[in-house]
């Protein structure tokens, strides 16, 4: 098991790689997004990490990156599923390397914080909604198109 496991690594893109050879073929944006994994419960103490509280289940979590049309990129290593996505991403550097690559990304909620310049953002994400906060006409519509961009073809 193993050594299917070396195999399949071994194959697998590095995110730099992969978002220039985007850039390259003409790709102006990408997708992002997190998926949790559901797995068996582990026995002891080792079990706790992987329970996500969002998700009320044990699991492992995968960030993924996808071309316009819904094409996988690049994935992830497994994350225990106590993580959240943007923790996952910072701790990639998704942001310094899409912005190296001069490709913007398409993120959901999970990912709002995400990206450190205001000024020049490469991650966007749509607008949340909060007690003293509730969204216009405007943000609610930015957020509706921002989704549809999202949504595979």
């Amino acid at each position: 098991m193993l050594e299917v496991l070396t195999l399949l690594s071994a194959r697998a893109p590095r995110l730099d790689r992969a978002l220039k050879k985007i850039a390259r073929s003409g790709g102006v944006v990408v997708l992002l997004d997190g998926t949790l994994v559901r797995t068996r419960r582990r026995t002891g103490t080792d079990n706790r990490k992987n329970f996500s509280g969002k998700h009320k289940a044990h699991g492992l979590l995968f960030l993924a990156l996808t071309d316009e049309k819904g094409n996988l990129i690049w994935i992830s290593a497994a994350k225990p599923g106590r993580s959240s996505e943007i923790t996952a991403a910072r701790h990639n550097k998704i942001t310094s390397h899409v912005r190296e690559a001069g490709l913007g990304a398409l993120a959901n909620l999970g990912f709002v914080g995400l990206d450190d310049e205001p000024d020049d953002p490469v991650v966007i994400t749509g607008r949340k909604a909060t007690r003293n906060h509730r969204l216009t006409a405007a943000e609610k519509e930015a957020n509706r198109l921002l989704n549809r961009e999202r949504a595979a073809v």
